[in-house]
């Protein structure tokens, strides 16, 4: 008897992702269009698998099927959705359309190109912390993600109350970088309260999302701002170091002072493989006076001959550590095998 072939990865993927497909059209169809009111505008608080709740005109939420012809939706989308007569199996209504976004944040995805994660933000809160580690090249790799999608980003570093006074200084001497530049950079400490009017005042009137690795305490920092929401939260783990995943899903909250939340999934690594040398090195906003002045036209910004940006960091105008990350990110870039890697930028 011939043995059966194992498949690879990549056809178990596409057999998975059509029995989804299926899934969403037989999904679909679970509620007719005469079993549906008439159309109004909703807003994404969550979207899970075939499923997303919609928060109507007054705040009530429903959770709906998507229709088939339905392109990506992400927690955030200004929707217009049909709410159902009855609800059928806890479905209360369909999502019918989405409405042009005024922006989107997109991660690149290692299977199909860039993804939406969620729309219509105003700002990018980037959370860091003195555990697992503060890392000024991961905060450089954040801002990066942001600059290139056009969303304002503040740095929070949290819990800073674990830092010894000389710690603290060290610290503020290694983020005065990004004052300098421009950026908000706010210490936060949930246990003691440092920072948190501050924070929320930041975030009042606007609709922000927190980024951040896993461990950071960005569901801490949720529950700080907004007790009644009462996000989970974890522990960082003793082994490894890095923080478990206590959000599996974006979601949306609304402060009742003004503005709204996302809540998003921990990343412990933004991809940045998307993206062309030209573009990485215009997301560092101090790089932009200078670039397009170097000497050669394809100059890499290493030890070129005439090269504007490192006259700059020798001169003080660009901190040295900023251009090293620069570096560091096209480094890992031209080293990546394929965009499909799973070990990837």
């Amino acid at each position: 008897m011939t043995k059966k072939k194992k498949l690879s990865k990549g056809q178990t993927r596409r057999v998975r992702d059509n029995h989804s497909a299926r899934l969403k059209r037989e999904v679909a169809d679970t509620i007719d269009d005469s079993q549906l009111g008439p159309q109004q505008d909703g807003l994404v608080i969550s979207r899970f698998g075939q499923h997303a709740d919609i928060e109507d005109s007054e705040q009530h939420i429903h959770r709906c099927n998507l229709r088939r012809t339905l392109g990506s939706l992400v927690t955030g989308d200004k929707v217009a959705w049909r709410p159902g007569i009855a609800s059928a199996q806890g479905i209360s209504g369909v999502v019918e359309a989405v409405h042009p976004r005024s922006t989107v944040l997109t991660r690149p995805d290692f299977y199909d190109g860039v993804k939406p994660v969620a729309a219509n933000i105003d700002q990018i809160v980037l959370v860091s912390s003195v555990l697992p580690e503060l890392s000024c090249h991961v905060i450089d790799r954040y801002l990066v993600a942001a600059e290139d999608v056009d969303m304002p980003p503040m740095i929070v570093l949290n819990k800073v109350d674990l830092l010894s006074s000389s710690e603290r200084q060290q610290a503020e001497q290694l983020l005065q970088r990004y004052v300098a530049i421009g950026y908000q950079v706010l210490y936060v400490s949930c246990d003691t309260g440092e920072g948190l009017i501050e924070l929320k005042q930041a975030l009042k009137d606007r609709t922000s999302i927190f980024v951040g690795q896993s461990g950071v305490g960005k569901s801490s920092l949720v529950n700080a701002v907004m007790p009644e929401v009462a996000a989970l939260t974890g522990a960082v783990s003793d082994n490894s170091g890095l923080g478990q995943h206590t959000t599996t899903t974006a979601r949306l909250y609304h402060f009742p002072s003004g503005g709204s939340l996302i809540d998003s999934p921990g990343i412990r690594e933004f991809s940045l493989w998307h993206l062309a040398p030209e573009r990485v090195a215009w997301c560092f906003r101090e790089f932009r006076d200078y670039l397009g002045g170097c000497r050669f036209r394809d100059c890499k910004h290493g030890t070129d001959p005439g090269c504007l940006l490192q006259q700059a960091s020798t001169e003080g105008h660009i901190h040295e550590d900023r251009l090293a990350s620069y570096h560091r990110i096209m480094a890992a870039m031209a080293d990546k095998p394929t965009r499909h890697h799973p070990n990837s930028l």
